[in-house]
């Protein structure tokens, strides 16, 4: 039989077998994409401040802006031509191999377990530090919420994807209207108003109080601002029309974040020192109770809250999707890609994930170990890096097997190949950037991915289904 042959009866097989179901809209990826990342304007961000100074964390957020541009706009022609579930890890599957495609899939799903077990436990710790700002005098412990927040939203994610994102598109569009709210409610179109932009001058505070060095070392915490857009793309197999959603609800997310993450550091930086902002923990919720307004803390309040959720709620979603694409080619168990027969949603791989999150979650609360939380927030920002450096290379490649005119193209990257040459030299930076502060933990996380290579070619590779590596609708590559 020959290869074509192969592929041919392998779609056939998969086609007859239970499926993820169809349902999502645009606004579905819009809330997905912007839920996971939005949590980072309400917390994260302001490090970047305390890095680079006021100005410094300005231009991090417009440079690591650019950088997530590129990579939304590169993704958005990709994924509406491989639309399935899985986003990067299928690209790598098709475009480089099955070694890249293995280390792609484990990136995305360690990236977003990690970056979900950090909500819950700072969501653990928002309403403990909240209820004792509204004055409350019981003591209540982080761990249950921690917990039930996990469970509660993997059981969400377990019943079906179009609740799920429905709830992410309302809760997280609650959440940018905050943002809104406290730039309204300060007036900010008049920075005389009520803030105060002294900090930005050299009389109070310089606002590259560290020269362009700290502008670099800022870079890091300025992907706080997109950490996770690229997540859209996990759901393109569960899309009513992949090659209009993706485009446009990737689109309209990325151009979200961009005017949430500016006008959040416009509100923050008149209102809050630039010493202090840079260590806040909640920083647009301080700022909102530094105007003494009562309805304007109590939105914030619950943006922050809503931001957490919708944020490991995507994440969620997201991990499951990378876990069960990679089991369904038998790069894992196959028994992580089964569908559920009513539910149509990839049952076992958000399971297995679930005790994974809240032993994360937990740890750093019952160990009093807040550099645990930092080092497992630096994991999945570093996983996050590393599909990252691969898709410059990959869309190049990409272009390559399919150049312009071989295939229909949903959505056709502009200006090529600069966003992929702007996307690679961007990511060089940022992994500097994180080098300088932690070099360590990047040496480490690059070691623990070597290992897992290795295992993947001595012990699992001999399991991957080869002849369902080409699934996508997409004629032979050039070359092939």
């Amino acid at each position: 039989m020959s290869t074509r042959e192969t592929v041919s009866v392998t779609v056939d097989v998969r086609e007859k077998q239970l499926a993820l179901r169809k349902v999502l809209s645009p606004i579905h990826i819009w809330g997905l994409g912007v839920g996971i990342v939005l949590v980072g304007e309400f917390m994260g961000w302001n490090f970047s401040v305390q890095k680079g100074g006021m100005y410094g964390g300005l231009v991090a957020c417009w440079i690591v802006g650019l950088l997530y541009t590129s990579l939304v706009m590169i993704d958005a022609e990709v994924t509406s031509a491989v639309p399935a579930a899985g986003g990067q890890y299928t690209q790598a599957k098709h475009t480089i191999g099955p070694l890249m495609a293995f280390n792609v899939g484990l990136y995305l799903t360690m990236a977003y377990t990690m970056l979900e077990a950090a909500n819950a436990n700072v969501l653990g710790y928002l309403l403990t530090t909240m209820s004792s700002v509204l004055g409350s005098t019981t003591q209540i412990s982080a761990y249950p919420f921690a917990v039930l927040a996990i469970v509660g939203l993997a059981w969400l994610n377990y019943r079906g994807v179009f609740v799920t994102l429905s709830v992410n598109y309302l809760i997280t569009g609650f959440a940018v209207l905050t943002i809104l709210a406290l730039f309204l409610g300060i007036a900010g179109w008049d920075p005389s108003a009520v803030m105060s932009l002294k900090g930005l001058t050299g009389q109070l505070g310089n606002g590259l109080p560290y020269g362009w060095i700290g502008v670099v070392a800022a870079l890091q915490f300025g992907m706080w601002y997109y950490l996770g857009i690229e997540g859209t793309a996990q759901a393109a197999e569960e899309c009513r029309s992949p090659s209009r959603a993706i485009p446009l609800g990737s689109m309209a997310g990325i151009t979200t974040l961009v005017i949430a993450a500016t006008v959040t550091w416009y509100v923050c930086a008149g209102l809050l020192p630039w010493q202090y902002l840079g260590t806040a923990i909640t920083p647009l919720f301080d700022a909102a109770r530094v105007t003494g307004n009562t309805a304007l803390m109590l939105l914030l309040m619950f943006g922050t809250l809503f931001a957490t959720l919708a944020s490991a709620n995507g994440c969620i979603n997201d991990a499951s999707r990378a876990w069960f694409s990679m089991a369904r080619d038998r790069y894992l168990p196959e028994w992580f890609g089964a569908v559920h027969p009513r539910y149509r949603t990839p049952f076992r791989s958000i399971v297995f994930l679930v005790p994974i999150a809240i032993a994360f979650a937990i740890l750093p609360i019952l160990l009093h170990q807040d550099t645990l939380l930092s080092t497992i927030i630096t994991f999945s920002i570093l996983s996050g890096l590393l599909t990252y450096t691969f898709m410059g290379p990959n869309f190049l490649r990409f272009r390559r097997l399919w150049p312009m005119g071989s295939i229909h193209r949903a959505y056709i990257l502009p200006l090529h190949p600069m966003p992929a040459i702007m996307l690679m030299i961007l990511v060089l930076a940022v992994f500097f950037a994180t080098f300088l502060g932690y070099g360590v933990a990047l040496l480490s996380i690059l070691a623990f991915y070597l290992l897992a290579s290795i295992w993947f070619v001595l012990r699992r590779y001999k399991y991957v289904d080869k002849g369902a590596q080409f699934t996508a609708p997409l004629p032979r590559p050039r070359g092939y």
